[in-house]
């Protein structure tokens, strides 16, 4: 390479999703001296909202959200990553997926991004807090149900957060959402997750209402109130030590039944190119890097960057620094429901955390929110055609 290349990328702002892609950006440069990266940052609700298709126009590398797959291989705003590297590097992923992480991004065929970060809602905890109050870490619903009611439990409750808990309750009772082309979930089970849903969004600070995991975690360790949080999407930043007031750990999530842990619904991002670009070649190499397991365990993890490579989850060094996160949660990970990708359902995404935050802040019917669930999901298999 002679010429002076320039690529730009959109990631989200927050320490876990900006800081290892400018370290992994800079090492890159280092190897490659005629090759610059620069990386914005957007807010993590801007992150789950604006259009990958527009986003593809202005930047040659995007962090992405996997329910955008769908939508993705029907605009082909971004590139497949099967028809540019290696089957061997592909296979190495796919076998060393973390959960449904490598198949999140995988649709109509084809691989439309590398599963750079892994993520499931997790429980956390502050351990000097639950000492402080004598109590353990809640095993069963009916346990964490007695540790809000003393007010030490919080949990991010925004419209999305809100869907992303229905699902999990909906999963842990044993049947999985938006299976059948016409309801969401089935009005047994429906009925059951919003009451056991409800009845303990009764007992948290009505400021979880308007928190996302971000601002839950924040809450959790710059103040002395919470002690717990059943279920957000973790963070391993807030398990190494350093980078807040105070240390949370983190843990797979209580029982319903007795029998299973809790099911929640995956989550972490994924590294794409934008059909847009104008150095595919580079920018493919560059993602490559990225997602190798040498980088993943190793300059990614150390930036604050949680890795998509089941290597690194393993790797003992990784759980040092982190006081186990990646050895407590995997089994979370290993489990967790993938959801729809299909090209409306961002639509149905977007407008069906309010119906259920609305009802676990106000109460109301519960078959009356199935019901308008299920008209929003019928509205959106029509955004296939759009």
């Amino acid at each position: 390479m002679s010429e002076n290349i320039n690529l730009k990328g959109i990631t989200w702002n927050h320490s876990r999703g900006f800081t290892p892609m400018a370290a992994t950006a800079q090492r890159f440069s280092e190897l490659n001296p005629n090759v610059n990266i620069t990386w914005e940052k957007r807010s993590l609700q801007q992150f789950a909202d604006l259009s990958i298709q527009q986003l593809a126009e202005c930047y040659d590398l995007l962090v992405i959200d996997h329910p955008w797959a769908g939508f993705t291989a029907k605009t082909n705003s971004i590139l497949a990553f099967d028809q540019y590297l290696p089957a061997e590097f592909l296979k190495d992923q796919k076998r060393n997926t973390v959960g449904h992480s490598y198949e999140s991004y995988h649709y109509d065929g084809r691989q439309w991004a590398l599963a750079i970060d892994a993520a499931t809602p997790v429980a956390s905890s502050r351990p000097d807090l639950l000492e402080k109050h004598g109590l353990s870490l809640p095993k069963t619903y009916a346990e964490l149900l007695s540790m809000a009611k003393k007010g030490l439990v919080a949990f991010p409750a925004i419209p999305i957060d809100s869907l992303m808990t229905f699902y999990t309750f909906c999963c842990s009772l044993g049947e999985d959402p938006c299976q059948d082309d016409n309801i969401v979930i089935s009005e047994e089970t429906g009925i059951k997750a919003l009451q056991l849903y409800r009845e303990l969004s009764l007992y948290i600070d009505p400021a979880c209402f308007n928190r996302n995991p971000i601002q839950t975690y924040e809450a959790m360790t710059l103040s002395d109130d919470i002690a717990y949080c059943p279920f957000a999407y973790g963070y391993s930043n807030y398990s190494r030590k350093g980078y807040a007031r105070k240390l949370l750990l983190f843990h797979d999530m209580v029982t319903l039944n007795g029998k299973t842990n809790l099911r929640s619904s995956l989550g972490g991002t994924g590294l794409a190119v934008s059909a847009n670009c104008k150095h595919i070649d580079i920018a493919m190499q560059y993602a490559q890097y990225v997602a190798s397991p040498l980088c993943q365990r190793g300059l990614y993890a150390d930036n604050g960057g949680q890795p998509g490579h089941l290597s690194a989850w393993t790797d003992e060094d990784c759980n040092l620094k982190t006081h186990n996160y990646f050895a407590h949660t995997l089994p979370a990970l290993q489990r967790a429901y993938l959801r729809p990708r299909y090209f409306g359902h961002m639509f149905f995404q977007d407008h069906a955390g309010d119906i259920v935050r609305d009802y676990l802040m106000q109460g109301g019917s519960e078959t009356g929110v199935l019901n308008r669930l299920n008209k929003l999901y019928i509205e959106s298999k029509t955004k296939v055609q759009a």
